[in-house]
């Protein structure tokens, strides 16, 4: 079964670095970081920080690839116990959305569109972590599964976990939980509803 990559493994100095970037870049920005703020919020030295990342454009890649794959990871080997499509379904997406949006990951997918044209492959690293991985496991579940009925599977994945992405995007970062209120779970029944057959009597 397709899953997310392994997250990088970090001794403890450098995940305390880590954790300080993470509150420094969130807070200030990619523009508004230095490494003397980040050394002073991880309580270590300035050299410190470039003798296990090099430089600023190396720390705020590993920062990103440390919370996304960090929080992605488990999720794809968990999503495809056996059950009923509509129950695991239902959870992955649930699953999906919970570790999307949180106050600090919708921070980071700010801060992410915001450098995307200055660092390409950290856009690309957030399609191929959370997009594509999260795609081609439910494309392979779909296709596990004729019973249902779908002609193309790697469509009907897009437009599933595709609609979670957009969903985040327009609730949380264009504001549309004060524009145009939609809850989570009435986004998972409408999906469900429409991708899956209806309920035999």
């Amino acid at each position: 079964m397709p899953r997310i990559s392994s997250a990088p493994v970090y001794t403890p100095k450098q995940v305390a670095i880590l954790d300080g970037a993470v509150r420094v870049f969130l807070r200030s920005g990619y523009g508004g970081t230095s490494m003397d703020r980040v050394a002073a919020e991880a309580g270590v030295s300035k050299q410190t920080i470039y003798s296990h990342f090099q430089d600023k454009d190396g720390l705020f890649t590993a920062m990103m690839e440390h919370m996304t794959i960090r929080r992605f990871d488990g999720l794809f080997d968990a999503a495809h116990l056996p059950g009923e499509p509509a129950d695991l379904m239902r959870q992955f997406a649930a699953t999906f959305l919970h570790k999307l949006v949180d106050r600090d990951y919708i921070a980071l997918l700010r801060l992410m569109i915001a450098e995307s044209e200055r660092f390409p492959e950290l856009a690309k690293l957030y399609g191929r972590t959370v997009i594509q991985q999260g795609r081609t496991l439910v494309s392979t579940y779909f296709r596990a599964h004729p019973e249902l009925g779908f002609a193309d599977p790697e469509a009907i994945a897009h437009i599933f976990v595709g609609s979670m992405v957009s969903y985040v995007i327009a609730q949380e970062i264009f504001y549309g939980n004060e524009l145009m209120p939609l809850s989570r779970d009435r986004l998972i029944d409408s999906l469900l509803a429409l991708l899956l057959p209806p309920a035999q009597p």
